[in-house]
């Protein structure tokens, strides 16, 4: 009896004006997150599919995740690549240095274009040699040639400056281009690397950081351990 009666509240509810307008208001939630989820699986976005409804999620997680997980962190440290890579850097930025300097003594005086051309080659040959290692320290240490989220974005700036420095190489072997414009594609390719080795010294920096953070929690639950 008592069901009978609460089913003809609910009809008279919903046969009313003022029933109607809660019934809706309970659903309302419900399709929103359907409609939601339905545009991330269709139209996956960082910033979720209704305004303000993932954002703080998204930069939890952003967050959260380190630069390295801690399994990563021991492939990185027990890696040969990693110190292969360690020395490769500073050569190819010892290098740009000196070519830069070449470059653009031939671009003011206009002599020199041999020795510019043969810094270039040379800092165009460390460009590929540290792509290649690069790309393997990467696979052992994430599991990916290339683009892991620790690295997407300074591996699409590396893929800009190999760009870059093969056009240069092109117009050298091709002549499609004056000594200037060759020099000036040199320049274009040294910008975009100087933006790439910054993007790298930050990320050097993060993992300092980390690493040191980690080392500082340990030993505050030290003292606490041995007195027990």
């Amino acid at each position: 009896m008592s069901a009978y009666k609460t089913y003809s509240r609910s009809s008279a509810s919903l046969a009313g004006g003022g029933g109607g307008e809660t019934w809706s208001q309970d659903l309302r939630p419900h399709l929103q997150r359907w409609l939601s989820s339905w545009i991330d699986v269709v139209a996956p976005c960082p910033w979720g599919a209704t305004t303000g409804l993932h954002v703080a999620e998204a930069r939890e997680r952003q967050v959260a995740r380190p630069l390295y997980t801690p399994d990563e962190r021991a492939r990185r440290d027990a890696s040969a690549w990693t110190i292969v890579q360690g020395v490769l850097a500073p050569v190819q930025f010892l290098a740009f240095a000196v070519s830069v300097g070449l470059v653009v003594r031939y671009l003011i005086t206009g002599e020199g274009y041999g020795l510019a051309t043969a810094s270039i080659l040379v800092k165009t040959l460390l460009l590929y040699t540290i792509m290649i290692t690069g790309s393997i320290w990467e696979k052992v240490v994430f599991g990916k040639w290339l683009f892991a989220p620790s690295f997407f974005w300074e591996d699409v700036f590396s893929m800009l400056v190999l760009a870059l420095q093969t056009a240069y190489l092109a117009s050298l072997l091709f002549g499609f281009a004056s000594h200037v414009q060759q020099m000036e594609i040199a320049m274009a390719a040294y910008a975009a690397y100087a933006i790439n080795a910054t993007q790298f010294i930050l990320k050097l920096r993060q993992a300092r950081l980390e690493g040191m953070r980690k080392p500082a929690r340990v030993s505050h639950g030290a003292p606490s351990g041995s007195a027990a």
